[in-house]
């Protein structure tokens, strides 16, 4: 188990501020944490193929192709400030 020290620092490295209760109940969610990674290394794993996806993905994006776009003009014609080349826009302070 997970004693009181090393809660105490990985809540620190971690920038947390526990109480003492949420000490003692980080104490045993790391613990149980622990626990299940010492289940894990005890498998044996040899002759796993390493995945990154538990089902096969395909590239769902569109192929990219150039298209036509909307003209300058157009873009332009409904801004509230409007210059010859762009929209103005207020200075940020």
């Amino acid at each position: 188990m997970i004693d009181d020290a090393i809660t105490r620092h990985v809540a620190r490295l971690a920038r947390l501020g526990l109480t003492e209760d949420e000490v003692v109940r980080m104490q045993h969610e790391l613990s149980a944490i622990l626990e299940y990674v010492d289940q894990v290394q005890g498998l044996e794993l040899a002759d796993i193929v390493p995945t990154t996806h538990a089902i096969p993905l395909s590239n769902v994006l569109r192929e990219d192709v150039p298209t036509p776009s909307v003209s300058a003009e157009l873009a332009l014609r409904e801004g509230p400030n409007v210059t010859a080349d762009g929209f103005t826009v207020p200075r940020m302070g």
